[in-house]
């Protein structure tokens, strides 16, 4: 497998938190990011909780209560990425 590299912009006080926490896992931090990004290939979600302490987190469990009241809330990445074309395109209106 043909390998490249991934360039991003971090705080450096969180790049040292990071590196601290690998650390202590017995992991270098390319092996938590690939292992991160090879969980979102194979789940096809980002596998984590974001919670939110402001208004942001009301709408979002407002948005999931809203998916699960309508049977939606377990729709794939495919299948969002699919309503989310219909909508642009103006089909189903």
């Amino acid at each position: 497998m043909s390998q490249t590299t991934y360039s991003i912009r971090i705080d450096s006080d969180l790049k040292k938190d990071f590196d601290a926490i690998c650390k202590d896992l017995g992991m270098s931090p390319a092996t938590a990011i690939n292992e991160f990004v090879k969980a979102v290939v194979r789940e096809r979600r980002i596998p984590l909780e974001i919670l939110f302490d402001n208004k942001g987190g009301e709408a979002l469990r407002i948005l999931r209560a809203t998916a699960k009241k309508n049977g939606i809330q377990d729709m794939s990445l495919d299948e969002i990425n699919e309503e989310i074309r219909k909508a642009r395109e103006g089909i189903g209106d």
